[in-house]
């Protein structure tokens, strides 16, 4: 296994796998070195959780929503690449 390891687990029930892959998508894109690899996960009953190397980055349900995008990139970088500057992506969002 390469690391780090990221997991998107989405629910298919709700059909989310277009959702997760394009956030798939946009981090590969965005971490084209950092990232060992990516992994969609199907699951069941809501779940929407980004897991690095084992740890919550983001759980839908315990935040109650999807992340934006920008902060996922933010909470991404911060575990694989602190030292990184995302750019305009580093703006404060309310």
């Amino acid at each position: 296994m390469r690391t780090p390891r990221l997991e998107i687990e989405y629910c298919t029930q709700c059909r989310w796998l277009l959702r997760a892959g394009w956030t798939a998508q946009e981090l590969l894109t965005t971490f084209t070195t950092e990232l060992g690899e990516v992994a969609l996960i199907p699951g069941t009953g809501g779940v929407f959780d980004v897991r690095i190397d084992g740890e919550t980055v983001w759980s839908r349900k315990e935040q109650e929503g999807f992340p934006d995008l920008a902060v996922l990139k933010q909470l991404v970088r911060d575990r694989v690449a602190p030292e990184r500057s995302l750019g305009h992506t580093d703006r404060k969002h309310s």
